[in-house]
Order: structure tokens, then C-alpha cells, then sequence
């Protein structure tokens, strides 16, 4: 079999973002079991697009990161979009709770963040060492990470302004795979507005629909 790639680092970069062409025929087993993997990440590549399938404890993605392919290649489809949450919703009461914390720190910004217990499926809230918060101004550290634990939601606030991403948020978010939520107005009497998106392959992504149990968004 011909070497992908003679140089040791590009040879490791290949095997940690696989590429995969879809058969027409039959099924591909390497395809399958990406899409079935606890963690990993790659490329099928279709008549109908390149697809990045992403895996996390917590996440199954699939996801276009092409159109169609105009060409003629004699490759199968790459399948339907998901994106699942394997760790299921997260608890309404908790997002209650840094809604709360977010407030209690007006007229500054703040964070949050919601962790996932891969064994004992628990969630948890952990709110950040904040370096600096002004109302329009916050620099805070992610949480180290315990066995078993993943970050699911990077939250932060923007304190009685407007929800958005930043382009320092964008940098931030670059390379993760998390949902990032941004609360905004919450000094006002008809309540936050948020913005949302997931964050997987570099790129940033509509939420489908609320994490959070109970929401309006969630079925």
C-alpha cells in the first residue's frame, strides 16, 4: 500500500484527521467505526460533499463542511447531518443557577462552566478564576479538567450589553470542541438574550436547539 505520507509529523497529522472516500457499494468499515468511536474525528468524502464526522464522550457530530461536489466521483453519499448530545440535556436548574451567577456579578461580565462526568453521567457548574471583569472587559481561566470530566458549555456574559462572539472569542473557540453561550442584557425586565453556537472542526455552528432540559428549543 502506498504511504500517504513519508514524513513522520504529517504521517501523524493524517492519522489524527482521517479521510475517507464512501463507497458505492457495500458499506466502509473504517467510516463505521469512526462514527461509532468514544472519540475521534475525520473526513468522508461523498458525491454529495465531504462530511466531518466528530466524536467526543459527549457529542456525536456530523456535519457538511462542503456542498456538493461537481465533479463525477464514483463515491457513495456521506450520509445525513446530527448532532447529538450523548450526555443528554443538560439539567434546567443548573443553567438557572449561572443565570443567577451571571447577574449576581452586574454590572461586570462573568462565566461559567458546565462539566460532564463521563462514569457517573452527573453534571456539574464551575465558575472560573476571573483575572479582570469590568462591564465590557473579561479575562478568565478554563477549568483543569479531572479523569472522566468534559466541558460541554463555555458561558460567558456581557453584562447589560448585547450577546455576541468576539473576534477574542473566536480565537478562543478556534480549536475546541464545546457549546459556547453568550448572556447579554440581563438587566433588563423582559429578560437575557443569548447567543449560541457549537464549536467542533474550527468551525462554529448553529445550536439545533437548546442543551438545556425544559427550554422551548429542546424538542
Amino acid at each position: 500500500m502506498t504511504l500517504l505520507a513519508d514524513d513522520p509529523t504529517g504521517a501523524a497529522l493524517l492519522a489524527a484527521m482521517p479521510c475517507y472516500p464512501v463507497p458505492s457499494q457495500g458499506r466502509s468499515p473504517a467510516i463505521e467505526a469512526l462514527r461509532t468511536a468514544r472519540v475521534g474525528q475525520g473526513l468522508a468524502v461523498g458525491h454529495d460533499g465531504v462530511m466531518l464526522i466528530l466524536r467526543r464522550p459527549w457529542l456525536a457530530l456530523d456535519t457538511w463542511v462542503t456542498p456538493p461536489i461537481s465533479a463525477y466521483l464514483p463515491y457513495g453519499s456521506a450520509g445525513t447531518p446530527r448532532a447529538d448530545l450523548r450526555c443528554g440535556l443538560i439539567p434546567r436548574e443548573l443553567g438557572n443557577r449561572v443565570l443567577g451567577h451571571l447577574r449576581e456579578a452586574l454590572p461586570n461580565e462573568s462565566a461559567a462552566f458546565i462539566l460532564w462526568n463521563e462514569v457517573t453521567r452527573q453534571f456539574s457548574v464551575e465558575f472560573p478564576v476571573i483575572d479582570e471583569a469590568t462591564p465590557s472587559r473579561l479575562v478568565y481561566h478554563p477549568p483543569i479538567l479531572r479523569p472522566d470530566w468534559h466541558l460541554i458549555c463555555d458561558i460567558h456574559s456581557h453584562a447589560a450589553g448585547p450577546a455576541f462572539f468576539s473576534a477574542t472569542d473566536d480565537v478562543d473557540d478556534a480549536h475546541s470542541a464545546k457549546i459556547s453561550l453568550v448572556f447579554g442584557r440581563l438587566d433588563s425586565a423582559d429578560g437575557p438574550v443569548t447567543a449560541s453556537r457549537l464549536c467542533a472542526g474550527g468551525m462554529f455552528l448553529s445550536l439545533p436547539r437548546s442543551p438545556f432540559a425544559g427550554d422551548r428549543h429542546d424538542r
